[in-house]
């Protein structure tokens, strides 16, 4: 088993490494996000976080784009998630139901106003954003009656990815106060660190040097985490250390289920666990650029309307004064037919519309870095077609892809998993007994509603209708063609894929009963109606039969 030292040179080696980075961090926080930039400085409260910078537009659009993640993604307007079942055959009508049960109580426990669940993913937004990336923790708070989602801040957290590409391990570096940690570990604390919980109460507050370390827990050798089920697999895969730093003491070393971090990456490169945001990469020449554009406009700009003067030595006797109502003393005796005392210096302004042109193209480069023209859905006029309705919905989709697919699989997908993973440890969908047979030992997946699935959805139900709109058409040539077309099957396909409530639509069970019991009475329908003619004409038979009298039935 590792001790308190092992592990935190270890630590120590992963921050070593990933120092380099944080120079890179910095310059684009400077840039984009100046409230994050304390990578490799120290920043005070009072600090002005954007006085270096001469325009805030690289600051808006990085603003934007960490925005619209949640606006689009994640709204609150709407159910943003849903949870299903890993294939589509194991959802039956009593599945379906208990996944939307399911899907609201995990939405109800996300969205309490104790889990920091918007708090949280806004901050990862702004890094994911910025930096590509962003570490967020979930789990149970600490009187385990409810969630707890924390972002941690980038330059305090180094990970490794394991042979299959997941990170499995993560260091963080924690600076608690005594205090806290004396209610978070009671009884568990370095003597040193005890012995300060019993004094003055400033004592408190000192800030102590901590580590948070998740790892597999076959690498950190405690048998008590060694126990393997059936299949062979780890009861508990990972162990949760927590490290006094300062005095190399291991305050808690916990087995868990779950790797109870999220490290939502969007590009990355072969070679790093590190990955990089293409916005701000694209961005950060250009926010250089603008920043110095921007300064020597703004000194033509004050030279155009505050413009430097030339004075005659000897002649002006005060300081030259050009602000409004400013008096400059001149020499009485100048003779100025010698030429003006004080004027400006002639300047040459032509230059200053094409540099405000070339700050316009810039703008917009920026704009297209932080994929800002590619986030509205395209609209569609009354005058378009069916297939050019396809065409720009097809286009959006291929521009949209790369903003929304990293933040589905990457962020929304693995923040959800491990939430409905976190809650069904806990209990909190009931015993697995409660759990519909269908869904019993099948793994669950998240369906989200976003902008790309709204287009792919109304894509879909474009192809429904010209579908239909064929089938109308060669149904007048050859009626016979209907056995061809399911309308059944494509109707509940869907209806289930813009997702509708389950209980909109009947079990399909039920509906085949319905339809058969809709048949048996157009049948017993039909025989009455039958029956009903044949008594009529025996009826007229038998009246005919009397208007001819006994000739009749003798002939008979």
């Amino acid at each position: 088993m590792m001790d308190a030292n092992a592990l935190i040179e270890r630590g120590n080696w992963l921050f070593t490494k990933r120092g380099s980075l944080l120079s890179l961090w910095q310059e684009i926080a400077d840039q984009c996000y100046p409230e994050r930039a304390d990578f490799t400085v120290t920043r005070s409260l009072g600090d002005d976080f954007a006085a270096h910078l001469t325009t805030s537009y690289p600051i808006m659009l990085r603003r934007d784009l960490g925005n619209s993640f949640s606006a689009m993604l994640r709204s609150t307007a709407v159910d943003w998630f849903s949870i299903r079942a890993s294939r589509e055959e194991y959802e039956d009508q009593e599945a379906r139901e208990w996944l939307e049960w399911a899907t609201k109580t995990m939405r109800r426990a996300m969205y309490d106003r104790s889990s920091l669940f918007t708090r949280a993913t806004k901050e990862g937004d702004h890094d994911f954003a910025a930096f590509g990336q962003a570490v967020i923790s979930v789990d149970l708070n600490r009187l385990a009656n409810g969630l707890l989602f924390r972002c941690w801040h980038l330059r305090d957290c180094v990970w490794i990815e394991n042979e299959e590409g997941k990170v499995d391990t993560l260091h963080r570096k924690w600076k608690p106060t005594i205090g806290q940690l004396g209610k978070l570990f009671p009884g568990k604390l370095h003597a040193k660190v005890q012995e300060k919980l019993t004094k003055a109460r400033p004592e408190l507050y000192t800030e102590v040097q901590c580590r948070h370390i998740v790892m597999p827990s076959d690498e950190y050798g405690d048998e008590r985490w060694m126990r393997r089920d059936r299949l062979g697999n780890l009861v508990t895969p990972f162990v949760s250390i927590f490290i006094d730093a300062e005095n190399q003491h291991i305050m808690e070393a916990v087995g868990q289920r779950r790797f109870k971090y999220v490290v939502p990456r969007w590009q990355t490169v072969s070679g790093s666990q590190y990955s990089f945001s293409p916005a701000t990469v694209a961005a950060l020449p250009d926010s250089r650029l603008i920043q110095d554009m921007s300064r020597v406009l703004l000194e033509a700009g004050e030279k155009a309307v505050n413009p430097p003067m030339v004075a005659t030595h000897g002649v002006v006797r005060s300081d030259i004064s050009i602000y409004a109502g400013g008096v400059t003393w001149v020499d009485r005796e100048y003779d100025e037919r010698l030429g003006d005392a004080l004027r400006p210096i002639a300047q040459d302004r032509s230059g200053l519309p094409v540099g405000i042109d070339m700050r316009r193209d810039i703008m917009a480069m920026l704009r297209e870095a932080f994929f800002l023209n590619t986030l509205s859905l395209p609209q569609n006029g009354p005058e378009m077609t069916a297939y050019e309705v396809g065409q720009r919905i097809q286009e959006y989709i291929r521009q949209a892809s790369p903003i929304f697919e990293p933040m589905e699989a990457e962020y929304n997908g693995a923040l959800c998993e491990l939430t409905f993973d976190v809650m069904l440890d806990a209990g909190a969908f009931g015993r697995a007994t409660d759990i519909p047979e269908a869904l019993q030992g099948v793994d669950v997946d998240f369906r989200f509603e976003s902008p790309l699935h709204e287009a792919i959805e109304r894509q879909k139900g474009q192809k429904f209708l010209e579908v239909n709109q064929l089938f109308a058409t060669v149904a007048e040539a050859d009626p016979e063609i209907a056995a061809d077309v399911d309308f059944r099957e494509a109707f509940r396909d869907v209806v289930t894929s813009i997702g509708a409530p389950a209980k909109w639509l009947r079990s399909e069970d039920e509906a085949n009963e319905m339809l058969d019991q809709q048949r048996r009475a157009a049948e017993a329908e039909r025989v009455v109606a039958a029956l009903g003619n044949g008594a009529s004409v025996a009826e007229q038979i038998g009246k005919a039969s009397q208007a001819l009298g006994p000739e009749a039935g003798m002939a008979a």
